[in-house]
């Protein structure tokens, strides 16, 4: 696969930069990029500024997007202030500007028909599963959704996410919010008592390989987007690769950037360790 078509590399406008709670809400004007983005696409950040040592970009997921207003096109991300190229970008003013390519990467797959459908979301990794639930409900499908995290203060905007979905249901490592444990430990039920066709997940990988398991054993669809560092967003530098299952069974390391960051759940070899699958295509025999 190649790079997102629809991808373009500008200079763009922070219009706005609130925290809240843990995390940076940030809106950039960013004109006709806004209308190509889709749920499960991203965008790449160069930071650090002229003459800095961060040569990389920094990759984050598409939270929503306005084609329209006072500044045209908008595209919003959240962002966790974390490493050092995330501190600088949530540190920035209002009308600010940086460099931006987007979108990237896959998408996330909108049944044609209404679907139960079950979105899970860890952390700020849940951002691209409200713009999600929006398109599944115009569509008439009915939505549940899951936000999890260590704390209270890590779940992103819990009643923004109510008003778009049918139920919502937050659980917490610590049991300072809703149910107190990890997000798979209340997919089962859910599963059962909203007759769920489809699993939409965002969060961290330990956390997708436990939902790809339950999708296995109950027969669901999952499809996930997977988080990797991703070093360059445009397929060069092979830093992002997971191993995946193709449709003729062959095991290739896939880029998440591109042939990614929204995969099918039963292709991922979730199991491999960090390291090179046996019988990978390309890889020597050892």
């Amino acid at each position: 696969m190649k790079i997102n078509r629809r991808a373009q590399q500008r200079t763009v406008e922070i219009v706005s930069n609130k925290k809240v709670g843990a995390y940076h809400h940030m809106i950039f004007a960013v004109g006709d990029m806004a209308l190509h983005a889709l749920p499960g696409n991203f965008v790449a950040i160069s930071v650090g500024g002229p003459g800095s040592a961060m040569v990389l970009r920094r990759a984050f997921a598409i939270y929503r997007t306005h084609d329209r207003g006072n500044y045209g096109g908008t595209l919003e991300l959240v962002v966790a202030p974390h490493g050092q190229g995330s501190k600088w970008l949530t540190a920035l003013p209002m009308h600010a500007t940086v460099d931006m390519v987007g979108p990237l990467g896959t998408n996330f797959g909108i049944p044609t028909e209404p679907v139960n459908a079950l979105l899970v979301g860890g952390g700020y990794g849940s951002a691209p599963l409200f713009g999600l639930a929006e398109l599944l409900k115009d569509g008439g499908s009915r939505v549940d959704m899951v936000l999890g995290a260590s704390s209270a203060g890590k779940i992103y905007a819990p009643l923004e996410g109510k008003r778009a979905v049918n139920s919502m249901t937050i659980t917490t490592d610590d049991g300072s919010a809703g149910t107190k444990g990890q997000v798979v430990s209340v997919l089962p039920g859910l599963i059962e008592r909203h007759n769920v066709d489809i699993i939409y997940s965002c969060g961290p990988m330990a956390m997708l390989a436990a939902i790809q398991d339950i999708a296995a054993q109950t027969g669901i669809i999952h499809q996930c987007a997977v988080e990797e560092s991703m070093a360059c967003g445009i397929g060069v530098c092979m830093t992002c690769v997971v191993p995946l299952r193709d449709e003729a069974g062959v095991i290739r390391m896939s880029r998440s950037c591109v042939d990614g960051p929204v995969m099918d759940g039963a292709n991922v070899l979730w199991n491999s360790g960090g390291k090179i699958p046996a019988g990978t295509y390309g890889a020597p025999n050892v």
